[in-house]
């Protein structure tokens, strides 16, 4: 099968390594930019928690972090990693790779969310959390790409791919991507069951 993978160069490599070992073709084909919006440290000290939601959220914040948090949580399975991966240590990943389900485990405290420009707020307005924007994400428009299958792992991947031209069924890291690619016309083939790397590998082997 001819797979797109859309993801951002550094964050496509491991998911097309895993496909291309599985016998896939894999078109490379980024969507997506990410600019970081300042250098400023970040202090933490005055936060129970900081709550950071995407792998690239994490990045940027491991990169301006003036100190250790006293509590760090991440929206999901790869966010997490990304932060093990800048030798933070994760506290809280909840069950639910959503804001929704961290927003159901999340203990009280005094709350930091960190993520990227214009990013859904629910965290910040039910539990009346600071928000710090890290980075911005700008959508690319290169020619439309071809294969059987695209990977979305984004809900902004899901509006540039479908800016193309390109028709190709996709398979999505979550609800709201899928979401996304329906609204704007886009076939789903399948939504991952979890909201990582593993689960776009097992959504893809379920075609």
């Amino acid at each position: 099968m001819k797979i797109v993978v859309t993801r951002a160069e550094a964050q496509a490599e491991p998911l097309a390594r895993r496909l291309e070992a599985l016998g896939h073709e894999v078109v490379r084909c980024p969507l997506i930019r990410v600019e970081p919006l300042s250098d400023d440290p970040i202090d933490p000290s005055p936060y129970d928690w900081v709550v950071v939601t995407s792998p690239n959220g994490a990045n940027e914040l491991a990169r301006r972090l003036s100190g250790k948090p006293r509590s760090l949580a991440a929206i999901g399975p790869g966010t997490a990693e990304a932060l093990q991966d800048a030798g933070l240590h994760v506290d809280l990943v909840p069950h639910d790779s959503r804001q929704e389900g961290l927003l159901a485990e999340l203990p009280e405290g005094r709350v930091l969310v960190a993520a990227a420009e214009g990013a859904r707020r629910l965290l910040v307005d039910a539990r009346r959390a600071d928000f710090v924007p890290l980075y911005r994400t700008v959508e690319l428009r290169p020619p439309a790409p071809e294969g059987d299958v695209a990977i979305l792992a984004s809900a902004s991947a899901a509006r540039a791919l479908a800016a193309t031209g390109a028709r190709m069924p996709v398979v999505a890291i979550g609800p709201q991507t899928a979401a996304e690619a329906a609204e704007h016309g886009l076939e789903i083939a399948a939504v991952a069951r979890s909201h990582d790397l593993d689960g776009l590998v097992e959504a893809v082997t379920s075609l």
